[in-house]
This record gives C-alpha cells, sequence and structure tokens, in this order.
C-alpha cells in the first residue's frame, strides 16, 4: 500500500490493529487534521493513553505502519496479548 490513506481508511485499519481490544479514534478538535487514538480493554480501562498521530503521518501508510507496530509493542510490554496484525498492502 503505497497511495496516501484517506482518514477513513486509517481509523480501520488502526481500529484492526489492536484487537481484541476497541482503539477509541477521534479527530483532534484543534482543528490540526490530527487522529487522537486510545485503546481500551471490554470494561473501558484504559490500557494505552492518548496518541496523537499527524495527519502527514496517518496518511502515509509506511509512517502509519511504524506508529501502530510502536504501540502494539508498547502494549506487548505490559503485558497484553493481541491479535496477529499486519500492515494492508
Amino acid at each position: 500500500m503505497n497511495a496516501p490513506l484517506r482518514f477513513n481508511e486509517a481509523l480501520l485499519i488502526t481500529g484492526r490493529a489492536f484487537q481484541p481490544f476497541q482503539c477509541v479514534t477521534w479527530i483532534d478538535q484543534v482543528g490540526d487534521g490530527s487522529l487522537d487514538l486510545s485503546v481500551v480493554d471490554r470494561t473501558g480501562t484504559r490500557l494505552l493513553g492518548l496518541t496523537r498521530i499527524s495527519s502527514a503521518d496517518y496518511s502515509d501508510p509506511a509512517r502509519l505502519a511504524d506508529l501502530l507496530t510502536q504501540a502494539r509493542e508498547e502494549l506487548n510490554r505490559d503485558g497484553y496479548r493481541l491479535q496477529e496484525w499486519h500492515m494492508p498492502e
């Protein structure tokens, strides 16, 4: 996947990257187009604190993949087990 990602595509990819947990995402209210996300478990406990991804980062598939991989590794280090995931091609 080399073409720039649209916001909705980035949301879908981000949500799938953290299964079986829920990824809560929203557009930054400041208006700079950033994507804010948190990962929560089924009880609503925040596992991964607020992470901000700039529009330049979420529109670039390689950058988004790197950021999501880093976040997944952080959760794994904290003892959370995620389903296998790969960036779509």
